[in-house]
């Protein structure tokens, strides 16, 4: 691989907000765009390939090659995006859809008591006079932008 290439993937992995529990929407589209971006989504967009026959044609053969190395290298890469403590609440799984849909479903409900915590959070703060104009509006826009990555215009 070259060294440009290791640098430019390094540098999207390293851009992958840990997934903490209360931040899976935003994890989770920060995953699909790195895998997408280093080519490595096939195994997210595909089914995965029947196994290998001593029958099968060259262009199935690459085709399942590819599906596994992608495959192989998501997993990798989700597990390692995952703080410790949240990685044992979810089933393994040796297919990376399957994977990311059952962190989906455990973590489904965090996302919305973080959701419920937010909205409260913006309908209760007040300007306080204590810091600037321009702080509290980019405070109340961060939390509008983390409701709106949780699909709640």
């Amino acid at each position: 691989m070259a060294a440009s290439t290791l640098t430019t993937n390094s540098g999207y992995l390293s851009r992958i907000e840990p997934l903490t529990g209360t931040n899976f929407n935003i994890w989770r589209d920060q995953v699909k765009l790195t895998l997408e971006v280093m080519d490595l989504d096939h195994a997210l967009r595909l089914e995965r390939y029947a196994a290998l026959t001593d029958k099968s044609s060259p262009d199935e053969k690459r085709a399942y090659e590819l599906w596994d190395r992608s495959n192989r290298m998501s997993i990798m890469i989700i597990k390692n995006s995952i703080y410790v403590a949240n990685g044992g609440a979810i089933s393994d799984s040796e297919d990376a859809k399957t994977y990311l849909n059952s962190m989906e479903d455990q973590f489904k409900g965090t996302s919305k008591a973080y959701a419920s915590t937010l909205i409260l959070k913006m309908l209760t703060t007040k300007y306080n006079g204590g810091s600037g104009v321009h702080e509290h509006i980019m405070m109340m826009s961060d939390m509008a932008n983390k409701l709106k990555s949780m699909d709640m215009d």
